[in-house]
């Protein structure tokens, strides 16, 4: 669903202006040039891309014409960092509006485990409740929740300095609306099969029931395939992929009637969750008040496509075009509407394509993870031998987690067992324990200089990571056998994965470009600054980055 499509239905409903006549204003004359002297913006826009990595903007920026050719002409910071080694989509929205890196805001990872938790399943999804009875992440049947968050975000400290700033959260995946709307959001939300959704117990809005309602009519309706453009003709490549003779390389998203899946992985998903964001400021007439309003749009598309078909196809360049044109409606309308804002964009984590054809294109190392790495598979292995009680070992990604049943000497037999099986395996970079990262202090340098320690401490806490962290080494997929919809992925300690586009924009905003390494922790203060909102630099990661080219600084 575009943007456009998705207004004209909320428009008859709602009674908001429809796609057509706000688009059609005259030129606006240009702004002032924005200074230090320049009052707050009345609205603060975050954008987090899922998956957008500086890479996928640096290959495809030349082509940009709509919503990102916008941004491109403001600050750009095309290196910049989610620093941390964890690089997975909760820790990496949870740094983006705290300041702050993952050990300091307990997101550690997409899943942890706690062996003490009062439940059978102790895995334990980073946006969930799992003391609600009933409930489990293993299943999918959990209780959203913004508890695991230990920090506050800009919209809790813009709120608590004004409880009538305005924080509205839209996204497409539950995790990047908690993580960045935080603890007191005004609405908060993310896509489902039936449109819109939000925490157990909670009423949308009219506003949002609507645009759900418009959303799940979309959704039940099928799509036929899109014309691919000529800018993306030499991505149109077969890419063959497992054993069952499957490709991928070659798609153009279309979809059968009711497929979620399949919406998600499109352009559409990130129309509807535009549209609806534009549909609530207009309604919360937020922007038009006396204070600064806060508008947090998770865009979770290109990380659907990426997981199901790599970041080099066909799809992916209709999905970066889609993203374009989508944004640049959803500017427009901002802009119909006379308000001040400003816009941040950056990206959750980066990603990398999947290996056969990586393969194909000049990197013949790459290769699937060993699936005896396993930590279940390892660590029933080594129970069996050593005679130890099972489950012995627990994990998922990087962290894994040994049993609480172990007596001190059976936790020393297994590690003398486990560390050295992993440590000689040839697709394992470096295997950390817990005491050797809190032993490491969080790095204060740049983090294009980072050492594996500084990335793996930055997603380190005592109370939730693991016994022991691994890290692969480049280039192996942790996904060990392919299927549709799951063929690439991202996660590792490597650049990759790391480095994102921070992109701000405002109108009379002079732009300039500073390719040197920042971080997504320092988009907070930054904007903390724009507005002018003390924050404690003691209790962050990040710093302000001045957005004024010149001697002028935009760092209050």
């Amino acid at each position: 669903m575009t943007i456009k499509r998705l207004t004209l239905a909320l428009a008859a409903t709602l009674s908001l202006t429809a796609t057509g006549a706000a688009l059609a204003q005259p030129a606006a004359a240009p702004a002032p040039k924005v200074t230090a002297q320049t009052p707050a913006p009345k609205l603060i826009v975050m954008i987090a891309v899922d998956q957008f990595s500086a890479d996928l903007f640096a290959e495809y920026r030349e082509h940009f014409t709509g919503g990102l050719a916008r941004l491109s002409s403001g600050a750009v910071f095309p290196s910049g960092y989610q620093s941390h080694g964890a690089t997975e989509t909760c820790p990496g929205h949870s740094t983006i509006l705290t300041g702050s890196h993952p050990a300091r805001t307990g997101i550690v990872a997409n899943h942890y485990f706690d062996l003490s938790a009062g439940r059978e399943d102790k895995r334990i999804y980073c946006a969930e409740d799992e003391s609600v009875a009933g409930t489990s992440s293993g299943n999918g049947k959990y209780a959203a929740s913004v508890k695991h968050l230990l920090v506050p975000t800009l919209g809790d400290l813009m709120k608590a300095r004004d409880p009538r700033a305005q924080v509205v959260s839209v996204s497409g995946k539950d995790r990047s609306a908690i993580m960045m709307g935080g603890h007191q959001a005004d609405e908060l939300m993310w896509l489902d099969p039936k449109g819109l959704t939000s925490y157990r117990g909670t009423t949308l809005s009219p506003t949002a029931t609507q645009a759900g309602a418009a959303i799940a009519a979309a959704i039940a309706q099928p799509r036929p395939a899109l014309t691919l453009p000529a800018d993306c003709a030499a991505h149109d490549i077969a890419i063959p992929f497992g054993a069952k003779g499957a490709t991928v390389g070659t798609g153009r998203m279309a979809r059968d009637a009711g497929d979620f899946r399949r919406f998600m992985a499109s352009p559409e998903a990130d129309g509807a969750v535009l549209a609806t964001a534009a549909a609530l400021r207009q309604v919360r007439k937020m922007g038009e008040g006396s204070g600064t309003d806060l508008l947090i749009l998770g865009l979770a598309a290109t990380d659907y496509v990426g997981h199901s078909t790599g970041t080099e196809g066909s799809e992916m360049c209709l999905q970066m075009m889609g993203l374009d044109r989508e944004l640049g409606d959803f500017f427009a309308r901002l802009d119909a509407a006379g308000i001040d804002y400003a816009v941040a964009l950056t990206a959750d984590h980066g990603g990398h394509d999947l290996p056969e054809r990586n393969r194909q294109n000049a990197w013949p190392d790459a290769q699937r993870v060993d699936p005896k790495l396993d930590p279940a598979e390892l660590g029933k292995e080594v129970a069996v031998k050593l005679g130890l009680p099972q489950p012995l070992l627990l994990g998922d990604g990087g962290d894994y987690y040994l049993s609480k049943a172990l007596t001190p000497a059976q936790r020393k037999a297994a590690l003398a067992e486990i560390l050295p099986r992993l440590r000689a395996h040839p697709q394992i970079e470096a295997v950390v324990t817990a005491e050797e990262l809190a032993a490491h202090p969080v790095s204060k340098r740049s983090p294009d200089v980072w050492t594996l320690m500084d990335k793996l401490r930055a997603s380190y806490n005592p109370q939730r990571s693991g016994d022991f962290i691994i890290a692969l080494k480049p280039r192996v997929t942790p996904i060990p056998e392919p299927d549709m919809g799951y063929v690439a992925t991202h996660g590792s300690v490597w650049d990759y994965d790391r480095r994102v586009p921070i992109l701000f924009w405002r109108k009379g905003l002079a732009g300039f470009e500073q390719p040197n390494a920042v971080m997504t922790v320092d988009i907070m203060p930054t904007l903390a600054s724009l507005i002018g909102l003390p924050v404690d630099a003691t209790k962050i990661d990040g710093r302000c980055l001045d957005l004024l080219s010149g001697p002028e600084s935009s760092c209050r």
